[in-house]
């Protein structure tokens, strides 16, 4: 008996430490397995550490686990920079039977604890999941093995955000935790599941409708993914407090999706309601004292696609509602609704909205009404709303932090009918609203806003457009003994027929304490006396006489800084007087940002702009500034004397047409500092024009005329006309880009040159000139130059042999160029290279690459001894140390690396026997006119390529603009991503050695 116990024990052991030991014997194999199948199946970049894989017997037996942390998947363009997945901890479980002799893994569970899924759809529809290799370019060599035979899935603390741009629907869910269980494998099975989240943002076209929401709930979920139909049967779901039930089922048999659900309310108090309502769930809501009943339910039925839209038919009903907080003194009583929200069509307008009556309490205040509105296209309305508030009472039921406020607001309000423009059809109104002794007092503020009254009213008692009438017959209040009062009729809905006045100061630094402006700040004084009559009859018939507007209004010591704005305006003093035809500026100093600025002129149109749609101001403006910094205001991060910041294009509005003559001494632009420049801009449909406009600088004057055209932000276009005088060669080549690229040689050179220049293009988001996008033409005169310390003529002295030439020097030279698609061609020239005759030629690119020919009569003497032998050979011949020779030099390649090459022999000496005997026999020009006629030749062939990869380039820049288009939308993510606690975290930095795989397909 004691031998057997220890056999048991013995063999008991033996597979304990079997247990313990094959998982890292098997590690290596099974870590192999795991790379095998993303290398054939993700296509995308997947980063793990080897060290943080490990696998183990215990956690699923008779399963092996394989247990891995911190793994990202990142995508592939264009979503490289966008992380799809990153997790803290993946568990997955094979059947180790599979893994050790089957010829197919087989997958059993996964269990994910901790990571967030970043899940992006772009509008063309590409989405950042598709990972997977398309089938059709998939060999049976590289098909996943991996049979799955899944019996469970667990999630713990998983974010996830959902961003499609495509249905313009965006959600973010945090913490989620989930598990299920199920047969996976089969085509139809019963998944179990329990699910909580947080719901962070739900929004669709740009309306958000859940906000900071608990859910969680436990339902059996029929799936059939033949049919792809999942089914909900008796499913409870909580969404912060209130507790619902949802049976049906959702299908996507085709592209349509099919809806057939039911939900309901269950045992549900108004408090329940209550805890959807933002601001009440919060800390306190459980010592929240309620009381009243509640129900709840709907259906939704039918086919939602691009043109149909499911029935549906909700209903909320709340009787004897009441909630009060403890610590305060009233509570909302008396809170009743009866609503119904109904479609029985398939057709999104049908939908009809009935409220009988609602009515609630607050404190001693009651307010109660109703609303019909039968469908959302002709809008037949008939509601009715009227209540008395003392705010004063208001508040202690709904403080407001820092505020005081007191007055009473009676509101009372009849609105039946339909609203039809063509017919000329809106319902009748008759709404009164009267606020009388307001005060607002701020903690943030000494001083409170007194005698706060606002008497407004809209009548129509016939339904006609022309019987409408809005009389705010007094509006105003005082601050500190400053008043500003006011009132305004507008009258005939289709005439919009107004008479009003507006007088008296106000401190906006003394309004900003009181109601603070997030991200704003605000100050100055405003005195107004503005009377004002008319039509927008008259604006439309543009019978500006017939508006009656008359003032003045003065602004003084005026300053705004906002996170839009951070550079900050001051307006010192403004004057404006105000007349039916335009509004006189007759003082305006200020200081934008760094920039002082003074302006004197008229603004018309100001009426049409004001009220009108597409209305457009108009206006000529004299403006003057000693210094103006234009860097700080093209950058998003402005700061004075700084151009570090990444420029960005500069939009123009299109609804302004203005004249402008601007003068200023000093003017900031990228890295150049221009000296009294001065000129005429005119601002319309969004393009700016510049005529007789001129500045000093690098030494000289350039004169300039042309347009800027920022319509398509993504290519803004320009077109100027350059006349340049006396400028510095050598500071146009350290500060235009250009210059650079198409003529580098400038680096070298000394002197000044004058040209006259048309040239038009791109600009890039930097506001510089997209140089494959440049053509143009002019002519560039150079009245002298000297050339020294240059790689070209290095070049040159090592392969012709030629004495004195490593430095060069110009005179009174005139080079013909144009510019085609970023290539620079220079029409032939005759100039004077080390006073030998010489022809050029040839074209400069983009890229910095050039191709120049260079044909040249060089005495023969020049070349020393090597043509003496020859010149002595050819007796009886009229040759001599004098006889002019052709040479033609090719310069390829750039201009820092560049390739010189002779176009008429292999080397000087066989150049000079072939030109010595071509001398003889008359055949000279020949020499040249073949060399010509090659360089041409390759010339074209050079030049399309150019094109091409000019082509290319811009092709390149428009998709990256394609890209920065949806920065906005990137933001709103980033937004989001915030509310979700450990959002993608940054991984930890480690001093282990470096381990990391990163499979990247």
């Amino acid at each position: 008996m004691k031998k057997i116990i220890f056999i048991t024990l013995g063999v008991f052991f033996f597979f304990l430490v079997a247990a313990i030991a094959l998982p890292f014997l098997f590690k290596d194999k099974i870590a192999a397995r795991i790379d095998q199948e993303i290398a054939q199946s993700v296509n995308a970049k997947v980063i793990y550490d080897v060290d943080n894989i490990s696998l183990s017997f215990f956690r699923r037996f008779p399963n092996i686990s394989a247990n891995v942390k911190d793994l990202d998947i990142v995508g592939n363009a264009p979503f490289e920079r966008d992380t799809l997945v990153s997790l803290r901890e993946l568990q997955i479980d094979f059947n180790l039977k599979s893994v050790l002799f089957d010829e197919y893994p087989t997958l059993t569970g996964v269990h994910l604890n901790g990571g967030n899924l970043y899940i992006k759809v772009l509008e063309d529809g590409s989405a950042n999941y598709d990972i997977t290799y398309p089938s059709e370019t998939t060999t049976e060599s590289t098909e996943s093995n991996m049979r799955i035979g899944v019996d469970q899935i667990e999630v713990n603390d998983l974010n996830v955000v959902y961003d499609d741009r495509q249905l313009d629907y965006f959600m973010a869910l945090g913490g989620i935790n989930a598990i299920g269980n199920g047969e996976f494998t089969a085509d139809v099975y019963e998944l179990p599941i329990e699910l909580e989240a947080l719901i962070a943002d739900i929004t669709y076209e740009g309306t958000s409708y859940l906000t900071n929401k608990n859910f969680s709930g436990e339902t059996l979920l029929n799936i059939d993914m033949e049919n792809m139909k999942f089914s909900v049967s008796d499913g409870d779901f909580l969404l912060n407090d209130f507790k619902f039930g949802l049976t049906g089922f959702l299908a996507m048999p085709t592209d349509d999706i099919e809806l057939d659900l039911t939900f309901g309310g269950k045992d549900n108090e108004f408090k329940s309601l209550l805890s959807l309502v933002p601001g009440i769930y919060s800390e306190s809501f459980s010592s929240l004292q309620t009381s009243g009943t509640m129900d709840f339910n709907g259906s939704v039925k039918g086919i939602y696609n691009e043109t149909k839209f499911p029935s549906f038919d909700v209903s909320l009903k709340v009787a004897d509602g009441k909630f009060q907080y403890p610590d305060l003194p009233r509570p909302v009583k008396n809170v009743n609704l009866d609503m119904q929200v109904k479609n029985e069509t398939d057709n999104l307008d049908n939908t009809s909205i009935a409220i009988p009556a609602f009515n609630l309490d607050f404190g001693s205040n009651p307010l109660s009404g109703k609303l019909y509105l039968s469908d959302l296209v002709t809008y037949t309305i008939d509601a009715a709303l009227k209540g008395k508030l003392n705010l004063e009472e208001l508040t202690s039921i709904f403080p407001i932090e820092g505020m005081n406020l007191k007055g009473t607001l009676d509101v009372n309000a009849l609105a039946k009918g339909r609203y039809d423009s063509i017919a000329g059809v809106i319902p009748t109104i008759d709404a009164k609203l009267l606020l009388a002794n307001g005060y607002v007092k701020s903690e943030d503020y000494p001083a409170p806003i007194e005698n706060l009254n606002v008497n407004a009213s809209i009548l129509n008692s016939s339904g006609k457009m022309n019987d409408f009438l809005v009389d705010l017959s007094q509006f105003g209040f005082e601050l500190e003994k400053e008043a500003i009062n006011g009132k305004l009729k507008i009258r005939d809905f289709e005439q919009l027929i107004w008479d009003g006045e507006v007088i008296g100061s106000v401190d906006l630094k003394k309004l900003m304490a009181i109601f603070p402006m997030e991200g704003m700040d605000m100050e100055g004084r405003i005195n107004a006396n503005i009377l004002t009559k008319g039509s927008y009859a008259a604006i439309e018939a543009e019978k500006y006489n017939q508006l009656q507007t008359s003032g003045t209004m003065d602004v003084s010591n005026f300053k705004f800084v906002s996170a839009d704005v951070p550079q900050g305006v001051d307006i010192f003093t403004a004057k404006a007087t105000f007349n039916p035809d335009n509004i006189s500026l007759s003082e305006l100093d200020s200081k934008l940002g760094e920039s002082h600025v003074k302006a004197t002129g008229t603004i018309s149109n100001y009426m049409n702009y004001l009220l009108a749609d597409e209305g457009t101001l108009k206006g000529q403006l004299v403006l003057n500034s000693p210094r103006f910094n234009a860097n700080e205001w093209m950058t998003e991060d402005a700061s004075a004397d700084t151009v570090a910041s990444e420029m960005t294009v500069i939009e123009l509005p299109k609804n302004i047409d203005f004249t402008m003559s601007v003068a200023a001494n000093e003017v900031l632009y990228d890295n150049l500092n221009l000296k009294d420049m001065k000129g005429n801009m005119t601002l319309r449909d969004g393009v700016l024009t510049f005529s007789d406009a001129s500045m000093k600088t690098m030494g000289g004057t350039i004169g300039l005329a042309g347009n800027y055209d920022p319509r398509d932000l993504s290519a803004p276009k320009f077109n100027f006309s350059l006349d340049i005088s006396e400028l510095s060669i050598a500071e146009a080549f350290r500060s235009f880009n250009t210059v650079k690229a198409f003529a580098p040689i400038a680096q070298n050179l000394t002197g000044k040159f004058n040209t006259t220049l048309n040239f038009s293009g791109i600009l890039g988001q930097d506001m510089m000139p997209l140089l494959a996008s440049l053509d143009g033409n002019g002519l560039l005169k150079v009245a002298e130059t000297a050339l020294k310390d240059s790689k070209i003529l290095e070049g040159i002295t090592s392969l012709t042999r030629l004495k004195d030439v490593n430095t060069l020097q110009l005179k009174n030279i005139s080079i013909p160029i144009s510019i085609n698609n970023g290539v620079m061609d220079v029409k032939p020239f005759d100039v004077k290279l080390w006073d030998y005759e010489a022809n050029v030629q040839g074209s400069a690119g983009f890229d910095g690459s050039i191709n120049y020919l260079l044909n040249l009569q060089v005495p023969a003497g020049k070349f020393g001894s090597q043509a003496n032998n020859l010149l002595a050979s050819l007796t009886g011949t009229a040759v001599d140390e004098n006889t002019k020779i052709p040479v033609a030099l090719n310069l390829s390649g750039t201009y820092n690396s560049p390739k010189i090459t002779l176009a008429g022999g292999n080397s000087i000496e066989t150049l000079l026997a072939d030109a010595l005997k071509a001398r003889v026999s008359g055949e000279t020009q020949a020499l040249q006119s073949k060399a010509t006629e090659q360089f041409n030749a390759a010339q074209d062939s050079i030049k399309k390529e150019m094109k091409l990869k000019a082509e290319v380039v811009q092709d390149s820049v428009k998709k990256e603009l394609e890209k920065q288009a949806d920065v906005t939308k990137d933001k709103a993510v980033e937004e989001a991503k915030k509310l979700l606690k450990g959002f993608f975290p940054k991984p930890k930095e480690t001093t282990k050695p470096d381990t990391t795989k990163v499979v990247n397909n």
